[in-house]
């Protein structure tokens, strides 16, 4: 208890005076798809011993609330695969209640969203995002390595049935998001959900090279710009994106530009994989084990000390390097951090 109220106190800063709100708390590292900028197709995941238990991620979470967190996502893999799942969400829904946490949200793929949409709503959660990458069934199939369109559709539906915002994340991909982008656009907007489009970073080891996927947000935007209106606004949602409002509809389209515009200046956010690793920034190579000490009698104490350790290091920038082989260097984080 005197560490999370000294941690209250002072909260999360790091060297460069930014106070760190957010916290992405990934929860498996497994998933029901094999999307192809995400994971390669025969993916060998971590043995279940070396994945942080429920009641380990919760005291995680408490403590990193404690500390100044107000903004959680729940992120994996899929994080609605992972068994029990929804007994995190229920205990997460104190600091709900007491107004220690602001916001409890989660990023998915939409698969398993028609069985638990109505039980995330009960736990206090308000928003979610869904990846979505094309409304073409085929091309969907493609993809993700065999995922239905339909189930992912179906999973929307039944969010927003539950009074969930849904907001929609599309991963720019060359060839083929150029010509699908109005119509996402315009699928979005007549359900009012808000568009991110997110540059592909070179996370993961997912089979094939980063640059023949490659498409840069700067030239997706000019192509929107073909048919639509976009107006800048400064709207901040916690996160990296840069929103400009579709004048036509109304809605707004989120930029997320790790490569064109980097984003780091303001940065607010470390993330924890699975087995238990804190990133302090996702495009350098730093790790800070956090499982040992949970697992070796570490107390609250020990474990703030660590924490603010980590933070002291946390760089001021990233050096995402889109480059021949640059997947191979980062596996693994993608899939652990939940993009």
């Amino acid at each position: 208890m005197a560490a999370q109220s000294a941690a209250s106190t002072c909260g999360l800063i790091d060297s460069f005076g930014r106070r760190v709100t957010y916290l992405r708390l990934s929860v498996t590292d497994r998933c029901d798809l094999r999307c192809v900028y995400c994971m390669s197709e025969d993916m060998t995941f971590r043995s279940r011993r070396d994945i942080l238990s429920l009641d380990e991620l919760a005291r995680l979470a408490r403590l990193f609330i404690a500390r100044g967190i107000d903004k959680l996502r729940i992120t994996g893999g899929e994080p609605l695969v992972r068994p029990g799942i929804l007994g995190l969400f229920e205990e997460l829904s104190q600091p709900l209640r007491d107004g220690s946490l602001r916001e409890l949200t989660l990023t998915t793929n939409g698969t398993q969203l028609a069985r638990f949409a109505d039980d995330l709503a009960r736990t206090g959660v308000r928003r979610i995002n869904v990846s979505l990458d094309t409304l073409d069934p085929e091309r969907f199939r493609m993809l993700t390595r065999g995922g239905s369109l339909a189930k992912v559709l179906e999973g929307i539906a039944a969010a927003r049935a539950a009074g969930l915002a849904v907001k929609l994340n599309a991963v720019a991909l060359k060839d083929g998001t150029e010509g699908e982008i109005d119509e996402l656009v315009a699928f979005a907007h007549d359900r009012s959900m808000t568009l991110s489009l997110i540059e592909t970073m070179p996370l993961g080891d997912v089979g094939i090279d980063r640059l023949d996927q490659y498409l840069p947000l700067d030239a997706l935007r000019r192509r929107i710009e073909e048919r639509w209106t976009l107006i800048d606004v400064p709207m901040r949602s916690g996160g990296p994106a840069r929103y400009a409002r579709v004048a036509e509809t109304g809605g707004l389209i989120g930029f997320i530009t790790p490569h064109t515009h980097n984003f780091c200046a303001d940065c607010n956010r470390v993330r924890i994989t699975a087995s238990g690793t804190l990133h302090t920034c996702l495009g350098q190579d730093d790790a800070t084990d956090l499982r040992t000490l949970l697992r070796t009698g570490g107390t609250d104490d020990d474990l703030v000390r660590i924490i603010d350790v980590a933070l002291g290091r946390k760089p001021k920038g990233h050096d995402f390097v889109l480059s021949r082989g640059a997947a191979t260097q980062l596996a693994r984080k993608m899939s652990e951090t939940g993009g």
